[in-house]
């Protein structure tokens, strides 16, 4: 994502890192506003890039995932998805997590949207793929904390789903609304194409 520095941009006077974890890094900034006020304590939270993938098989299913969130406590349906790894590019990373997570591969690829979780906090941004004619090339790779379902359903099942807050990650909800918005995207009548 370009930034536009539109003369708003805040300026960092000191920042301090108050944990520093693989999966969690917090810091602390002190900064000055353009209009020179200051704000003693901001807190940013700092994440490698995600990545999530829209998959399509050639018989027209979406390629999902059903598995437990810690933090709500819940086990819900979720598009295959991961963490960038260091020096690797987003399409790499979401290829690599299609095919790790759930055995699908293959197929016409697409950068879908790029969003980011929460700009006030976060520094993060998700790369949100479209991969159409996907099909199934290998077994699962996961890691050792992961336990997730595959499954295939339909665009009326992805549908109801979306209808009936069935999915909980909102970064995922959102690029699955915009692809099956044909109001909102013009990706839906390139696929069409492709079938």
């Amino acid at each position: 994502m370009k930034k536009i520095d539109d003369g708003r941009t805040w300026k960092v006077l000191e920042s301090e890192y108050l944990i520093k974890r693989p999966w969690l890094t917090a810091r602390r900034d002190h900064l000055l506003l353009p209009d020179g006020r200051e704000i003693p304590e901001y807190y940013v939270l700092e994440y490698p890039d995600w990545v999530n993938v829209i998959a399509i098989t050639k018989d027209g299913n979406f390629v999902m995932e059903r598995q437990y969130r810690h933090a709500l406590g819940c086990t819900s349906y979720e598009l295959p998805c991961g963490v960038m790894e260091e020096g690797e590019e987003p399409l790499e990373a979401a290829q690599r997590e299609l095919e790790e997570e759930t055995g699908y591969g293959g197929g016409e690829w697409k950068e879908l949207m790029v969003l980011s979780a929460n700009p006030g906090t976060m520094t993060n941004m998700t790369h949100c793929f479209l991969a159409i004619g996907v099909e199934k090339i290998s077994e699962q790779h996961l890691d050792a904390t992961e336990e997730l379902e595959v499954h295939l359903l339909t665009r009326e099942e992805v549908c109801s789903m979306l209808q009936n807050n069935e999915m909980m990650q909102s970064l995922m909800v959102a690029p699955l609304l915009k692809y099956l918005s044909p109001a909102l995207d013009s990706a839906t009548s390139h696929v069409e194409e492709l079938k």
